[in-house]
């Protein structure tokens, strides 16, 4: 694959579960970097949090459930299949294997993440897997935020032109202000728990699931 082609984006997290401000997120980021696909990849065992609430199988499920209908998005199971932790450049190794050195991949991280990156197994590598997508929320001034060696390899790298993604296979950083939803996991595992309505907070298919298999029902009881 030559690079001039479309980008291809790699979206991870636990989704535990996902919701509209995870799958905005996605839809905005890849419109605006003009995006071919976008894989959604839910973490099996996190390295960097504690334990999910709900089994890599259900999660996995979760995702598929909330991608159908999209075009742009790829549920992809290559994490929630492992039994070992999960490192972003092993998942990203295994892309280019999967789709040659030279497609553009852009990995997709929301602000706070990217601030906590210099803390990630391998961290520098990333750039020579792929190019970083950072979504912030408008008015949030990430560049002032970020300490070193982060900030070094920030100022380096940042680019205003999302079309130039296109035509190198890693290596920058772009910026992308997106619609503040202030939905968390957290929120909606807590408003189940309590047996309060988390409709409109995810899609109704994916609460349809929770509640047929009575998910998140005793976390956070009060």
């Amino acid at each position: 694959m030559k690079s001039g082609s479309n980008p291809v984006g790699i979206f991870g997290g636990t989704f535990d579960p996902i919701h509209f401000g995870h799958l905005r997120l996605a839809q905005e980021v890849a419109e605006h970097c003009g995006l071919e696909s976008v894989h959604i990849v839910p973490a099996g065992k996190p390295p960097h949090r504690n334990e999910p609430h709900c089994d890599p199988a259900m999660r996995m499920e979760m995702v598929r459930i909330a991608s159908k209908g999209n075009l742009l998005f790829l549920p992809d199971d290559r994490e929630t299949a492992k039994e070992t932790p999960c490192y972003s450049v092993e998942t990203l190794l295994q892309l280019r294997r999967e789709l040659g050195s030279e497609k553009p991949f852009c990995l997709m991280v929301g602000a706070d993440a990217f601030l906590g990156l210099a803390s990630w197994h391998n961290w520098r590598d990333l750039f020579d897997l792929a190019h970083i997508l950072v979504a912030q929320r408008p008015g949030f001034d990430i560049g002032s935020k970020m300490t070193e060696p982060l900030g070094m390899e920030y100022r380096a790298r940042i680019s205003n032109d999302a079309e130039a993604l296109r035509h190198s296979p890693s290596g920058r950083i772009v910026v992308v202000d997106v619609t503040l939803l202030d939905i968390s996991s957290s929120m909606i595992r807590e408003c189940l728990s309590r047996g309060r309505s988390a409709r409109y907070l995810l899609p109704d298919d994916v609460l349809d699931y929770i509640g047929i298999h009575g998910l998140y029902r005793e976390q956070n009881e009060i």
